[in-house]
């Protein structure tokens, strides 16, 4: 299958699955999103909003509706506050929708291991949640992550590598995907996100090396020479919207989601900051470790077979940080890396 932007329009193409559109009338017309003024979240909905679906937000709220201000005139939003372990709530919500985006998680290790019970209850029991009220008409796609896989020793990263979690992180979304898949949803494995978003965090590899070099013109860097993929928030948002628009082609699957010319080891990364901010000193640090053991190279041929493509480079990541990073209060700072 040739490979085809996501936003071109439909002539014609695979009986009109490449891009939601079946006869010119979307597939899927009512999403509802988890953790939809988060990272991720904040990125996706107005993409999905620009295309015509009708969206509903459900979350918490912990760091505030702000992400979502812009949008809030639009007819097509709506805006809950709730918490996927509310059952009823959920379920009240949920079940009108055509199409569920899972992305509401306690996320990375270093915060499931601070939150252990609270990751346990919201990254296994949730998605429990959402899988047993899914109806048989309605499509489930979940935020899956690389972590899950574990330490890859050999070759290749493939759908196929065997997953083996080392963290509580790695584990409850492996357990998440495991449910999801089995329910017949899709399961996007992500690579490390970065980039701005409108719910900024900075506490994720580029971002907070970024603001650091910025700030104290130096950061310490361990483990250097381990690679890793990363991948442009708003390409991870795009990957939602790819799978939300040739869903009968992936239900059932995982997929990593990322691009190899982004495999890059973090010394790379460093030195791409390095070169975005002169004089910026480099501190080699023995001490630090990655307890999801993420050192090995992705493959991404799967999604990209389907038409997928992430655009967007850690160079323009960093050049677009640097240009809100020094407008930033201090208690944006703060609450920037509050994640």
């Amino acid at each position: 299958m040739q490979n085809m932007d996501i936003y071109s329009t439909v002539n014609g193409t695979a009986d009109g699955l490449i891009n939601g559109t079946a006869n010119g009338v979307l597939t899927t017309k009512r999403v509802f999103i988890t953790g939809g003024a988060g990272y991720l979240g904040s990125t996706l909905v107005p993409m999905l909003l620009q295309r015509g679906y009708e969206v509903v937000v459900f979350d918490k709220f912990l760091w505030g509706a702000g992400p979502l201000l812009a949008h809030a005139g639009n007819p097509n939003l709506e805006i809950v506050r709730g918490d996927i372990l509310d059952k009823d709530l959920l379920v009240e919500w949920m079940s009108d929708c055509d199409t569920i985006v899972h992305l509401a998680a306690i996320v990375g290790y270093p915060a499931c291991e601070k939150l252990q019970n609270e990751a346990i209850e919201i990254n296994e029991q949730g998605t429990k949640n959402i899988v047993d009220n899914l109806t048989s008409d309605q499509h489930l796609v979940y935020s899956s992550t690389g972590s899950c896989y574990g330490a890859v020793l050999n070759g290749l990263c493939t759908e196929e590598t065997p997953i083996s979690p080392l963290t509580l992180y790695g584990s409850t979304k492996a357990e998440g995907e495991r449910m999801v898949l089995n329910a017949g949803g899709v399961a996007l494995r992500l690579a490390t996100v970065f980039g701005v978003s409108p719910r900024l965090r900075l506490d994720l590899l580029v971002n907070d090396l970024t603001d650091k070099a910025l700030r104290m013109r130096e950061f310490d860097l361990y483990q250097g020479r381990f690679r890793r993929t990363f991948l442009h928030v708003k390409d991870a948002a795009k990957a939602f919207v790819f799978a939300l628009e040739n869903y009968k082609l992936m239900a059932g699957q995982a997929f990593n989601v990322g691009d190899e010319d982004m495999n890059l080891s973090k010394a790379d990364v460093a030195r791409i900051i390095q070169q975005s901010i002169p004089g910026c000193i480099i501190t080699e640090n023995t001490n630090g470790e990655d307890k999801d053991k993420r050192d090995y190279e992705v493959s991404y041929k799967k999604i990209k077979s389907l038409g997928f493509q992430a655009t967007i480079s850690v160079q323009e990541g960093v050049q677009e940080l640097l240009k809100l990073l020094p407008c930033l209060s201090r208690e944006e700072i703060q609450n920037a890396r509050n994640c």
